[in-house]
């Protein structure tokens, strides 16, 4: 594994929660981090800078001695006005790391490396990893086909293989991710760390509806659908709160206007969207029940055990 000083020996799951827009909370993040994988949650799920200090305080506050290390995920897109005082307050708090979206900018990962900080960078593409790694960050998350929200159309085992072959710092890969076994199946494929999202929505311990999670809980791979149609960047959302929403299922491959200034006024008819028409990934027909952040990650990491010993002796009965 190629993992930072800053997570060696402070992982129970080589798992980091995803953050995810109008659902990760601090209540989510201290759970998460509190049992032992990174949480993280966005920004911009804070109505502006001063809230988003004011979540970090909370944060901290909240965790336990030997916490797991926690993320803050910027998105580094000209449409978003509040980048620079995002970050500025993330460089103040030194927050342990900061995830960058939609743009991989030199001068934001220097900020962060300027006290320590790690900047892992979602990616779907081989040309956006090279130009992340090309920025300075210290690892790259490979978005999968199947993933929740901006998902990517790769398939996992060609983007893990073609970002291996020029990036040997840490590795997180994202795409349908509710068991044990799935988190090593991550590290076999050539990762060093899970990202799961949509497995994180089912549990009590975050900002999403009930009828969210709910919808989670009856829905299939089936009803997964990969559009810019809502965000302006291609993303899966659930069929039904698609339909719930009135949007036009044969007009789904219409790009919108990707604007994050605009996503922050809550008037506004994108953001009003991104509350009732929910993200999930291809995972979701895997899911069952809903259990606490403990619970889960509990099961996790004894499906996890279980694997390992699985490898274990499929490695003795090939020998």
């Amino acid at each position: 594994m190629t993992l930072p000083a800053l997570l060696e020996n402070r992982l129970r799951l080589p798992v980091v929660a995803a953050p995810m827009f109008l659902v990760s909370d601090p209540t989510l993040v201290t759970a998460c981090c509190n049992n032992g994988i990174v949480g993280s949650f966005p920004a911009l799920n804070q109505r502006d800078s001063n809230g988003l200090r004011t979540w970090l305080e909370q944060i901290r506050a909240g965790l336990v001695k030997d916490a797991a290390p926690y993320a803050v995920n910027l998105i580094v897109h000209a449409s978003n006005p509040r980048l620079q005082a995002d970050l500025k307050i993330c460089v103040e708090q030194q927050v342990p790391i900061v995830i960058t979206s939609l743009g991989a900018v030199k001068d934001v990962v220097d900020a962060v490396h300027s006290y320590g900080g790690l900047v892992f960078h979602d990616v779907t593409t081989r040309r956006h990893a090279e130009k992340a790694a090309e920025a300075g960050v210290d690892g790259l998350i490979a978005v999968g086909a199947g993933a929740g929200g901006h998902a990517g159309t790769w398939n996992p085992f060609a983007l893990v293989a073609e970002i291996r072959q020029f990036f040997d710092k840490t590795l997180l890969l994202a795409g349908c991710i509710n068991h044990g076994h799935e988190i090593l199946a991550t590290q076999i494929l050539g990762a060093d760390l899970a990202y799961m999202g949509t497995r994180l929505i089912a549990t009590q311990h975050n900002g999403a509806d009930d009828a969210y999670k709910q919808m989670i809980l009856q829905a299939k791979a089936a009803d997964i659908i990969h559009t810019p149609a809502v965000s302006g960047v291609p993303a899966s959302f659930m069929r039904q709160s698609l339909e719930q929403a009135g949007y036009d299922l044969n007009q789904l491959q219409n790009k919108a206007d990707i604007n994050y200034g605009e996503k922050l006024k809550p008037i506004n008819d994108e953001a009003k969207a991104w509350k009732t028409v929910w993200s999930a990934g291809q995972g979701v027909g895997g899911i069952e029940d809903l259990p606490s952040i403990e619970e889960l990650i509990k099961r996790l990491d004894a499906e996890y055990r279980t694997a390992l010993q699985r490898c274990q002796q499929l490695r003795l009965q090939a020998q």
